[in-house]
């Protein structure tokens, strides 16, 4: 890496956890300076934007974020497994200063930022996407029931822990993520994994 990439990656390490904290409007390129000790100019050597800044810091949040959610989902062969050790990195796991960026970005850049909002579909797609090929790939391999919607497992991981994330933000406490942790554990125990027992067909009564 050179010099000029090793800069360019300290300060998107500083700026990315205060546009998390503070939104797009709230972070001045004066808190970016703070936090790097570079001058304006030095700043806007690497980025030609306060827009672009804030959108790479964006995309090195959510990097750091989904590493934290999917570490050791390799190491798992069973794919409900799988998903429920994702939901117990994402409710145990995933610090970042400000929380979420998906859930902060996509409110603070609804309205008023466009680059920003698709940076923010892009990476909620990505989510959606592996949630999916992972219930994809266990119906092949026959740990997901095979009539399971796989769009609609992923609807449901997804909303339901922004809205445990949400819920957690505002009352400041994690009951309401390790609430959501017990729920997903369930669902995808009773109405995801497919089950190896199934029930004998009753034999016909002799005459």
């Amino acid at each position: 890496m050179s010099k000029g990439e090793q800069t360019r990656q300290f300060i998107l390490e500083r700026a990315a956890p205060i546009f998390n904290q503070r939104g797009y409007v709230g972070c001045a390129l004066s808190d970016v300076m703070e936090a790097t000790g570079l001058n304006k100019g030095g700043i806007y050597r690497h980025f030609e934007s306060k827009e672009e800044l804030a959108a790479e810091a964006f995309d090195y949040a959510w990097r750091t974020v989904s590493a934290k959610r999917r570490r050791g989902m390799e190491d798992i062969a069973n794919e409900v497994d799988r998903l429920k050790h994702h939901v117990a990195n994402f409710t145990e796991q995933t610090n970042f200063p400000g929380g979420c960026p998906v859930l902060n970005t996509a409110v603070d850049a609804d309205d008023g930022n466009p680059v920003l909002r698709q940076r923010v579909r892009a990476a909620l797609q990505n989510w959606r996407d592996m949630l999916i090929a992972t219930v994809e790939e266990g119906r092949r391999s026959g740990t997901v029931r095979p009539d399971i919607d796989a769009s609609r497992v992923a609807n449901r991981i997804i909303g339901a822990l922004e809205g445990a994330n949400l819920l957690a933000r505002i009352e400041k406490t994690r009951f309401p993520l390790h609430d959501t942790l017990i729920q997903l554990d369930s669902y995808l125990e009773t109405e995801v994994r497919a089950t190896s027992r199934r029930r004998a067909a009753p034999r016909a009564a002799k005459n």
